[in-house]
């Protein structure tokens, strides 16, 4: 069902928040995992999705952050990573033509190959301009992309702003790395903090989030000024550059689930501890705390994840998936 900017209501756009958060979240181990099982730390395509997955980091920073000023502290519950389904998208409200491209593909955690690679573009996928108004919709998953969803909270913020708190549980561990961009705290409240959470917007979309520009270059603004490689360039342009390359890099060799060894099921059990621990700091984040291992258990999941592809085992990121059937054995989405 579209709302009208009157239907809008706090608890309405709270939902879309914490949406927001899901998928940012969502992003982020489905993105390590394909980094982490190339065996080439040095390559192009490692090189290209470490600086996304440092970006997704900060977009989920961001979107907690909106959501922090609007009195909502974001949850971080397990990822699902079933079929091909992403959180609150549906491709199947693009131009058929544009999502082509990028079939088949699955939302199942894998190795990078290319129903992997497929459903990252489609995450980016632009939300080609078509000259129509933002469809502002009264459920989170009517959203044919990440564009769309975002320009539709925008203006429910827009429309709720006389709620914003500024200094609300805000985190920033990224303004080093960003040495254009203005505070990346929403620190003042009504008119003006609803300009920040615009800008804040403007650095997720603008990066890669779906968003189609005249020029695709990432504003200086918005670039990394410290460890990125191709600054300027936004996700689903890096994705593509994988996704076309004539030589794609070597990945571990991976086991169905019914060949994995006791220590196997181990480092799979390790791998899913260390990525509850992360969650649970996350949330102390987010929530006005300072977890002062934020860092190390990012790093540990990253080697846990690591290590699981390199014995052959997935990894896992919720007990019900650990314990569940063979991943291998799913059919991807054509």
């Amino acid at each position: 069902m579209k709302l009208t900017s009157s239907e809008w209501t706090l608890d309405h756009l709270k939902v879309h928040l914490q949406a927001a958060v899901d998928l940012e979240f969502w992003t982020i181990p489905f993105y390590m995992s394909a980094m982490y099982s190339i065996q080439d730390r040095n390559s192009e395509a490692y090189q290209l999705i470490r600086t996304v997955v440092n970006q997704e980091m900060l977009h989920l920073q961001c979107a907690a952050n909106i959501a922090n000023s609007f009195g909502l502290s974001p949850t971080f519950d397990p990822p699902v990573y079933e079929g091909t389904t992403i959180p609150h998208l549906d491709f199947s409200k693009d131009d058929p033509e544009a999502i082509k491209p990028y079939l088949p593909y699955t939302a199942e955690i894998g190795p990078l190959d290319l129903e992997h690679i497929n459903a990252m573009c489609l995450v980016e996928i632009p939300d080609y301009d078509t000259g129509a108004p933002v469809e502002l919709h009264s459920d989170v998953d009517e959203y044919g992309s990440i564009g769309a969803f975002y320009e539709a909270l925008r203006f429910g913020a827009s429309c709720l702003k006389d709620e914003i708190r500024g200094g609300v549980r805000q985190v920033d561990y990224f303004s080093a790395f960003y040495r254009n961009m203005p505070d990346m705290k929403i620190t003042e409240s009504r008119e003006a903090g609803f300009n920040q959470i615009d800008l804040l917007i403007d650095l997720i979309t603008d990066q890669g989030e779906g968003y189609a520009k005249k020029d695709p270059t990432v504003p200086a603004t918005f670039q990394n000024t410290a460890d990125d490689t191709e600054p300027e360039d936004d996700h689903f342009e890096k994705f593509n550059q994988i996704k076309n390359a004539i030589s794609k890099p070597l990945t571990f060799a991976i086991k169905p689930v019914s060949d994995y060894s006791d220590e196997d099921r181990e480092l799979a059990q390790i791998q899913l501890e260390s990525f509850d621990a992360l969650r649970g700091a996350l949330q102390l984040l987010f929530s006005g705390e300072n977890p002062e291992n934020f860092f190390p258990l990012m790093a540990g999941v990253g080697a846990a994840i690591r290590n699981c592809w390199e014995h052959g085992v997935t990894p896992a990121f919720s007990h019900s998936h650990l314990v569940g059937s063979d991943s291998n054995d799913v059919s991807y989405g054509k």
